[in-house]
């Protein structure tokens, strides 16, 4: 059995200023004397708790023996709630009361001890030293956490705050003497950073479950005064030496920098990853771009020697009587196979050089060669070109250019290239003895900030629903039903044409209603030398 060793004569003991407030004077005297002889010292005795009050602000002792019944209005119990609250100077009660409603009431200010007159210096030794040890623990414990950089809350199991540090508080916008006994839910207000949604705090699951809980990554804070504070926290149950679960505790900080930080590291991730897609992108465009050309220039090599071919193949026949000596069917069939070739050659070198156009516009290398034309006369020379295929089709093709359309600055070779492809389709499309019409006007547009021509071409035939216009000029893109073999083409040319288009910075779009198809293209009166930006 372990004895209490109460210090001798010749002991010294740390000295401990000790404030007595008791309204009887002999047994303060007596306390006193105890006291003394214990090898404390006594800083003064008073009676009343408006005067302990006093002396404790004064004098700042290390521990108050507090009696609870005391001259004038207020008690101990009040002196030694307003004391610890203001001083944190811890208090013993040394009373002759043991009466249940007293002492649940000392109780409730968490007193350092609870003595019962008459008064045995044993135990008032022993209750003094335990005091102190209890003090300088919870002193220590408590510098610790102020000095934390987390914010720390403790509460009881049914959720009642019982500690709040001053980083808590900064962050939470509630005061020590707000918060305390408050619910948790009250002062510590979670959201989901990205729905708003309110989120369960931590410690009640840490409660429920028994063990450490880490809050969600997207936690935010709402503090007292409204403020929204990105945070990362745990909570974990707090037991006694039983293990019994004794309540709980939130450590949470500021996540605000940690979070920017990582937004920037992912941003910055992005950022090499996009560089090296766009470096890998550009390796496949070049890649492409050698192929396209070497392709094509080994393409139109043989194509061009096969259509040379056929061209003097046709003419030694000729020459010599061959397809004359033969049967009549059979000429028309060898006739009929070398139109068929040559048809066939000649489709494939258009692919060829629509190809290598689309390329280079793509790569944005064509020169631009302004030129200014004069669209009264250009536009139905250009037409002349197709007569001779309307007439075999017995088509009709007409030209109107409006009398106030200026000249325009264009380049002549592409804009051409654009109404001779529209023209072209057209005509494989028109049916026998219907019209194509090609008209040039002003826009009348005042919102544009240069003035704009277009130039419609609009014929009768194929009628393009509207689920397909969207897609018309889409590269090898063929109407629905139409006969490859009876109209031919690359499946390029419209698709040409749009870029062609928007090199020169204009529009191109396609209407078919009423059994009409017309292709309506929108470009500026004067370009620039750098069309595409």
């Amino acid at each position: 059995m372990n004895m209490i060793s109460i210090p001798s004569d010749n002991q010294t003991v740390t000295a401990v200023k000790i404030l007595i407030v008791e309204d009887e004077y002999i047994l303060a005297i007596n306390l006193q004397e105890s006291l003394e002889s214990l090898k404390y010292t006594v800083v003064d005795i008073v009676d009343s708790a408006a005067a302990a009050i006093t002396k404790a602000n004064e004098l700042r002792p290390n521990l108050i023996l507090m009696d609870i019944r005391l001259r004038g209005e207020q008690d101990g119990i009040h002196a030694a709630e307003q004391i610890w609250n203001t001083l944190q100077i811890p208090v013993i009660y040394v009373t002759g009361h043991s009466d249940r409603s007293t002492v649940e009431r000392a109780t409730l200010t968490s007193p350092f001890g609870y003595i019962l007159k008459p008064i045995k210096e044993q135990e008032l030794y022993v209750a003094i030293q335990t005091a102190i040890n209890r003090y300088e623990r919870e002193q220590f414990l408590s510098s610790v956490l102020r000095g934390m950089g987390d914010g720390v809350i403790v509460v009881d199991p049914q959720m009642h705050i019982t500690y709040i540090n001053q980083v808590a508080e900064a962050l939470t916008g509630w005061t020590w003497d707000q918060a305390k006994a408050q619910l948790l839910t009250e002062v510590v207000q979670l959201v989901d950073e990205e729905t708003q949604l309110p989120i369960e705090n931590p410690i009640i699951a840490a409660l429920q479950q028994e063990t450490t809980i880490y809050v969600d990554s997207l936690a935010v804070l709402i503090s007292r005064d409204g403020r929204t504070i990105p945070i990362a926290d745990s909570a974990t149950p707090l037991r006694d030496k039983n293990g019994v679960i004794t309540g709980a505790v939130l450590v949470f900080r500021d996540d605000t920098q940690r979070r920017l930080t990582a937004q920037r590291n992912l941003a910055d991730e992005r950022a090499k990853q996009l560089e090296i897609r766009l470096i890998e992108l550009q390796r496949l465009n070049q890649l492409k771009e050698d192929f396209l050309a070497t392709t094509s220039h080994e393409m139109r090599t043989p194509l061009s020697n096969i259509k040379m071919a056929i061209c003097m193949l046709e003419h030694i026949l000729d020459k010599q009587g061959v397809l004359q000596t033969v049967p009549t069917s059979a000429s028309w069939s060898v006739n009929r196979y070398l139109n068929i070739l040559r048809e066939q050659c000649e489709q494939e070198l258009d692919l060829v050089d629509d190809l290598l156009y689309m390329r280079i516009i793509d790569a944005d290398f064509y020169p631009l060669e302004l030129t200014t034309i004069k669209l009264q006369d250009w536009l139905p020379h250009l037409a002349e070109a197709f007569q001779q295929h309307t007439q075999e089709k017995q088509q009709t093709l007409q030209v109107t250019v409006a009398a106030d359309l200026p000249p325009v600055l264009l380049d002549m070779s592409l804009l051409t290239r654009i109404v001779s492809e529209l023209i072209n389709n057209a005509c494989k499309y028109t049916p026998v003895e219907e019209d194509i019409t090609v008209n040039a006007q002003l826009v009348n547009n005042t919102d544009a900030e240069i003035p704009l021509f277009e130039i419609t071409v609009t014929n009768s035939g194929v009628k393009i629903p509207i689920q397909e216009q969207s897609r018309i000029f889409d590269a090898f893109y063929r109407i629905p039903q139409s006969d490859r073999w009876q109209h031919g083409g690359t499946g390029l040319g419209l698709a040409l044409v749009q870029k062609l288009v928007q090199y020169l910075k204009g529009t191109i779009t396609v209407t078919s209603t009423h059994g009409l198809t017309s292709f309506i293209v929108k470009l500026p009166l004067i370009s620039t030398q750098h069309p595409l930006e």
